[in-house]
């Protein structure tokens, strides 16, 4: 299946209903998109100190490949498969600390650096070891204090994440303080870019989210269409909370309430004045997704004001309304429909996206 959309926003029409519901572009999705993409992992101090190991999942759900960060005497940081080489155990299940790593299923030994160290009963074995026998190495890269990690990334991390830290880098975000106690998961009964395409466009905001349009001026709402992503800029209303922006900052001189950065394909990283959302949307198949909701908070006391002050109630406001569409999709009367170009850009991007990515061979 292949997909085409306009470049020109004024004459193109949206993705067909296909790419919603269709489970073969669902599974095609995850090798031409997800595999090729950067996902966030953690803090930077997933592994703090030297012998420290440390499990994970990329992308959960949907690549579910197990991978594992470690830390070795060296202080070198290390991205690896945490599948064992010899009959695909998974090797590591919690956070260990040692000086090596050991497979619980037939004894093989690697180093903190994915080398294999040892292995009982293979003194017969010819041509043993070989490089196939050492753990591959995960593509990773740290931004500020944050982690990610990639099957086969097609971009430098730095340059994806280049426009934020250009527009956002002046903001102290190794200051900024997990808070666990506000993190929360959603379960949304619809397509992952369903809900991708309602977060890039705030035309819906009046209409759907009364609380949050109190907060924002609505009129100078603006998407700025970015290299590898996109930006709203929330601009607030009279008397709400707002960043107070250095001189460096663009934006000096605007009333900012808040960033909400999209970065391809399922990033979202929220900027308020009380610190930061990191939103993973995590596609769990066809018309089930889970969204992760991760904080960190700066100014605690800003935490109730503002545009980044009921997120829970935005989000099942959300949740609703994507899920009504996951429904309206599937309709006989319904395949395509049209962009605002004022308002849906950020949507129009999105989907040229989606479909240069899907379209390769």
């Amino acid at each position: 299946m292949t997909f085409d959309v306009n470049p020109d926003v004024r004459k193109a029409s949206t993705l067909p209903s296909a790419f919603y519901t269709s489970q073969e572009v669902f599974d095609a999705a995850k090798e031409r998109i997800f595999a090729r993409s950067w996902q966030y992992i953690d803090r930077s101090d997933i592994v703090s100190v030297p012998g420290q190991a440390s499990p994970a999942t990329l992308l959960e759900g949907c690549l579910d490949e197990p991978i594992l960060f470690t830390r070795d005497r060296d202080d070198s940081l290390h991205c690896l498969s945490n599948v064992c080489t010899h009959r695909g155990n998974i090797l590591c299940e919690g956070t260990t600390h040692g000086n090596s790593l050991r497979c619980r299923y037939h004894g093989r030994r690697f180093g903190l650096d994915g080398k294999m160290q040892s292995m009982p009963e293979f003194e017969d074995v010819e041509g043993f070891p070989s490089e196939a026998d050492h753990l591959p190495k995960v593509p990773f890269g740290t931004w500020r204090d944050f982690i990610f990690a990639s099957v086969s990334p097609e971009i430098p991390l730095e340059s994806y994440l280049a426009d934020v830290q250009s527009r956002v880098g002046w903001l102290p975000i190794e200051e900024f303080v997990p808070a666990p106690d506000r993190a929360r998961d959603y379960l949304v009964h619809g397509h992952w870019a369903l809900y991708i395409d309602n977060y890039l466009e705030g035309f819906h905001i009046p209409y759907i989210h009364a609380g949050l349009n109190a907060t924002l001026n609505y009129s100078e709402y603006a998407t700025e269409l970015l290299e590898f992503g996109n930006l709203q800029l929330g601009v607030a209303a009279d008397g709400e909370e707002v960043f107070d922006l250095p001189e460096s900052s663009p934006d000096h001189g605007k009333r900012i309430a808040a960033y909400y950065f999209w970065m391809f394909p399922n990033l979202m990283l929220n900027y308020y004045p009380w610190g930061l959302s990191i939103n993973v949307v995590r596609p769990l198949g066809p018309s089930l997704t889970k969204v992760s909701f991760i904080p960190f908070v700066w100014r605690p006391e800003k935490l109730a004001q503002g545009a980044g002050a009921a997120l829970d109630r935005v989000e099942r406001e959300d949740e609703a309304v994507v899920e009504l569409v996951q429904k309206g999709i599937r309709s006989r009367f319904y395949d395509r429909g049209r962009y605002s170009p004022k308002r849906e850009n950020g949507v129009h991007q999105f989907h040229l996206m989606l479909a240069n990515h899907l379209n390769r061979a």
